[in-house]
């Protein structure tokens, strides 16, 4: 097995991703994912794909892609692009017959194809890494509202019309501010809110793995869980002994919701493979992550009221 592969291989092993969830992450198949970790890579569609999905690979399992790239360079096949400079680069010089400007552009072609094609992939590259890192669309994308026209009204004929308009609006804004008034809250109404809302989640204690963050829940009697899933990630639920509480522990895909009630437990872990696409409920209450990092073990220390 090539070096190349092996430390992508542990690197997924650590993160505990299987390769079948490698392959709903990174939409790679699986036969592709195989032949990198062998360093079979005579299987792949070509070159420029073996590069760009171990760029895929050493995302989705937490290394820097770029410097894999640097660091393993000689293990990969060479790129169309290194193949044309080598090949321009051991040519034999040729004479220049005359200095005219046909020669200069003749000289100036190989040049400038080699160019044009570096460009190429580079923007493709980089169409690669917008379409991979973007979040999903399904919350990002926004419609604009429609403007609807009032086809039955009328227009203002005369002095009277326009009065009795005004008159119309001015009992309207009365109406309103009416309504307002009866509907702001007292000062008493919002201190007796204000004493029903009990529950609290502490600031999150980060422990030495780096990857943990400790909650204490108080002032409630329930622990119910709900993750909202905005694209693939994996969700996993574990109790104080490690046992795993959520029976379909997976990788989810985007519009994806998993809810559990723990209320029976005083110690749950939730793990998810990329936090930044899942939002964490306690009690319908959103939880603030405390540090903003991919991979993420979620504790939370019950404390509940008796």
């Amino acid at each position: 097995m090539a070096e190349l592969g092996t430390r992508l291989k542990e690197a997924r092993l650590s993160k505990g991703y299987s390769l079948d969830d490698l392959q709903e992450i990174t939409k790679i198949q699986k036969r592709y994912l195989v032949g990198i970790e062998e360093g079979n890579y005579s299987i792949m569609p070509g070159s420029f794909y073996v590069r760009a999905f171990i760029k895929q690979y050493a995302d989705a399992v937490g290394l820097n892609a770029e410097e894999i790239l640097e660091t393993y360079k000689k293990e990969l096949p060479s790129t169309p692009n290194d193949q044309v400079s080598q090949s321009i680069t051991n040519s034999p010089s040729r004479r220049k017959v005359t200095k005219g400007p046909s020669n200069k552009m003749m000289e100036a072609m190989p040049k400038i194809i080699v160019g044009l094609f570096i460009v190429v992939i580079i923007v493709v590259i980089w169409v690669l890494w917008q379409s991979k890192n973007s979040p999903g669309t399904s919350e990002g994308n926004t419609t604009s509202p429609e403007i609807e026209y009032d086809t039955n009204a009328k227009p203002i004929d005369s002095a009277k019309d326009k009065k009795e308009k005004e008159e119309k609006d001015a009992l309207k804004n009365d109406q309103k501010d009416t309504d307002s008034k009866e509907e702001t809250p007292t000062d008493e109404d919002q201190t007796d809110q204000t004493e029903e809302i009990k529950q609290t989640i502490s600031a999150g204690t980060v422990e030495a793995d780096g990857e943990t963050t400790s909650y204490t829940l108080t002032g409630t009697d329930t622990l119910k869980l709900k993750i909202e899933v905005s694209g693939p990630t994996f969700v996993g639920i574990r109790n104080q002994q490690q046992q795993e509480l959520l029976t379909d522990t997976r990788v989810y895909n985007a519009g994806e919701v998993v809810e559990f009630d723990a209320t029976t437990e005083n110690y749950v872990r939730i793990r998810l493979g990329n936090s930044t696409q899942a939002k964490i409920y306690i009690n319908d209450e959103l939880l603030t992550y405390a540090q903003q990092v991919v991979t993420q073990n979620i504790v939370i220390n019950f404390n509940k009221e008796q």
